[in-house]
This record gives structure tokens, sequence and C-alpha cells, in this order.
């Protein structure tokens, strides 16, 4: 079960996203993001093409995430290393991870998969700090602070 800091910011985060991706988006959390064959993961929140009747039969297939956002806590270096590599072998072109820990969102970008990198690595990685604002991919005109998506 998550412990309540981070139960806290996946419901700001939800608050923050649907602030910015309304229609024609819908944001998703804790439910499952098709990437591929095997167990889908269920990213703490994503951000996908369509509105909620799209996904009344099915789930959302990883073509359609414009940013998937995990939050850590106990789970930081499986967020910023496995599942990084499996969002961006899935080509996830936006993804961060909320560090409630460090108090910073890690944000990832620019997916690359090659024979030699066939997992998958981002090829982009930035740190931002709880005074700092980012903007998403898929939203460039509009700016989510770090503070909004940290638990008080």
């Amino acid at each position: 079960m998550p412990n309540p800091p981070h139960t806290h910011a996946v419901d700001r985060g939800v608050e923050a996203l649907r602030r910015v991706f309304q229609a024609g988006f819908w944001v998703r959390h804790e439910s499952p993001l098709v990437l591929g064959p095997g167990k889908p993961p269920e990213p703490d929140l994503a951000v996908v093409v369509g509105e909620r009747r799209d996904f009344a039969n099915r789930h959302p297939h990883a073509r359609e995430a414009v940013l998937v956002v995990e939050v850590a806590d106990t789970t930081l270096a499986r967020d910023t290393g496995a599942k990084a590599d499996r969002y961006a072998r899935a080509g996830i072109e936006d993804y961060w991870v909320l560090d409630l820990n460090g108090r910073v969102l890690e944000v990832f970008r620019g997916p690359v998969v090659t024979k030699r990198v066939p997992r998958g690595r981002y090829r982009d990685r930035e740190l931002l700090d709880i005074d700092e604002v980012i903007a998403p991919l898929a939203a460039s005109g509009a700016n989510i602070a770090v503070r909004d998506l940290l638990p008080e």
C-alpha cells in the first residue's frame, strides 16, 4: 500500500495535469499502460490522447501516451533505471520521476532504441528542484511548478 505522501503526490499530480491537459486528453492514475508484450505497468500518472470513454473497453497503448509520471519514495532506483529503460523502449517521449525524498523532479526525454541499445534509454535527463517549472512536451505553452507536484 502506498504511503500517505505518495498518495498525496499522485493526487496533486492529477490536479496539476488536468489543469494543463483538458479536452482531447485523459489523465489516468495508477492504471495499466500497454507497452508491448508482458504485463503492462501501472504508472502513477499517465496523460493519454483521448477521453475517458475511449478507454472503457481497453487500456491505452504507449503510442497514445504523451506523458508518464512515476512518484518515487522507496522506488527511485527502479523508476530511474529499469522502468525508465522500459518506457524509453516503448517510445514514451516525456517521462518524469517525482523524487519525494530529494524533493526534485527528474525529467527524461528523447528515447533511444537501437541495435546497440536494445533495452532503450533516454538521451536527455534533467533534474529540476522545487523552485523550478516544467512544460510538458505535449503542452509546451503550459508551465507546471515542481512545488505543485510535491506533497506539502
